[in-house]
């Protein structure tokens, strides 16, 4: 009896901080102070302005990728400016998603978390680097309401390009046959015509030697989209000669990135 008492005890002990654990976000190396919460079951964070610098509503910059290495040091000139201009910034880690349905549902329940819980605007910039530009695009073309502007530092819009059809097919469900026969309508660069019919406007700054994200597929194709929507005004895209996929500090100490960033997300706390 005693046994069996002692067996139920640790039993439920060990669930009791099975369950503890779940809830907390994992481990994660902000580059500068912030907070770390789960959204749903997916971890998440916050970097807050200093104290006299917040507002109500709170501007705020949506960030992509969050994933474990991601937002990294190599970022933290950039974010400093943002911060020290009032401007929060926040992501959720949805896993690699590449732009699916599912992944646009975590951004959509961090988005319902910081605007109907902590007071942020209820429009965003969004900002995607690298593979983050699937994420954001897709999420961007679906909540045109919710968005002042879109920036990205060497960012993914076709998946094609990058993972490609094979590394993209399962985040969205389908086999790689079926992503392809579908690409037309699910793939990212090929929404981009919503957003600027919507007159969304764009910064970019990509490298005409990339070879993982190649410019002329992803950030110029975007472009040209605007330009045969009578919106090529709206895009400015930087074209960093002979620089590939890489940490060369002139992608994340863009001062032009930064400013459009800041006075976009100001814009949708108006």
């Amino acid at each position: 009896m005693i046994r069996l008492s002692l067996f139920t005890a640790v039993i439920t002990l060990f669930l009791l901080v099975t369950a503890a654990s779940a809830a907390e976000p994992p481990a994660k190396k902000l580059p500068l102070p912030g907070e770390l919460f789960m959204v749903g079951d997916r971890p998440a964070f916050v970097m807050l302005p200093p104290e006299e610098k917040r507002a109500k509503p709170q501007p705020w910059i949506m960030y992509a990728p969050t994933l474990p290495p991601y937002p990294d040091a190599a970022e933290k000139w950039m974010h400093e400016k943002f911060l020290n201009a009032g401007i929060a910034v926040a992501g959720v880690d949805i896993g690699e998603a590449f732009g699916s349905p599912k992944g646009r549902e975590q951004f959509t329940a961090l988005y319902n978390e910081l605007t109907k819980n902590r007071g942020f605007a209820a429009k965003c910039c969004v900002l995607g680097r690298s593979r983050g530009g699937l994420w954001v695009t897709s999420w961007a073309a679906e909540n045109i309401d919710k968005v002042t502007g879109l920036a990205g530092i060497y960012p993914v819009f076709d998946f094609k390009t990058y993972p490609g059809i094979q590394r993209a097919a399962p985040a969205y469900g389908l086999k790689p046959e079926e992503l392809e026969a579908r690409a037309a309508e699910l793939n990212p660069i090929n929404r981009v015509p919503v957003l600027a019919k919507a007159k969304i406007p764009v910064f970019i700054i990509h490298g005409d030697d990339d070879k993982v994200v190649p410019l002329k597929e992803n950030s110029a194709t975007l472009a040209e989209h605007y330009k045969t929507a009578g919106a090529e005004s709206l895009v400015q895209l930087v074209v960093a000669k002979g620089q590939g996929h890489n940490f060369w500090e002139g992608f994340f100490q863009c001062q032009e990135l930064v400013d459009f960033a800041i006075a976009h997300a100001q814009a949708g706390a108006k």
